[in-house]
């Protein structure tokens, strides 16, 4: 062992996405189902990002989301990437919500655009689960 590096010292247990995510809950916040429906109808007042992959997508999602799915997130709110999406890189004083489909997936997005400087971001609580269990609309793509 290294004296140098005291981190060599102490085993390591590995993490699991659930560790992540656990991790990710305690650092964001949410946004009830109902609540982000009110919302909606002003669609100034927030921009909402499926986090899912196309063809969850392209099966329904949320009307007026756009998808941004996870694995592209960081390049997608990045203003000086190549791969920025603009809707998202110029929403950082606006509400953002990021939805997957049960919370997950989207709660690391959220935590992820928090640490990006965004300053409202909220993750769907349960996701689309949730919302078409409260009976709200899911659009597919045309």
């Amino acid at each position: 062992m290294n004296d140098d590096n005291p981190i060599e010292d102490k085993p390591v247990m590995p993490m699991t996405i659930g560790d992540f995510v656990a991790h990710a809950r305690r650092r964001i916040r949410e946004i009830p189902a109902e609540e982000l429906d009110n919302l909606l109808e002003d669609n100034e007042a927030v921009l909402v990002v499926d986090v899912r992959e196309p063809a969850e997508f392209a099966r329904g999602h949320i009307p007026g989301a756009i998808l941004i799915p996870r694995g592209t997130l960081e390049g997608a709110a990045c203003p000086t990437s190549p791969h920025r999406a603009e809707p998202l890189c110029s929403a950082h004083g606006r509400l953002v919500v990021v939805y997957c489909e049960s919370g997950a997936r989207s709660a690391l997005a959220a935590d992820t655009l928090q640490q990006m400087g965004f300053a409202d971001v909220r993750n769907l609580a349960g996701g689309c689960v949730l919302w078409e269990a409260e009976g709200l609309p899911l659009v597919p793509d045309s």
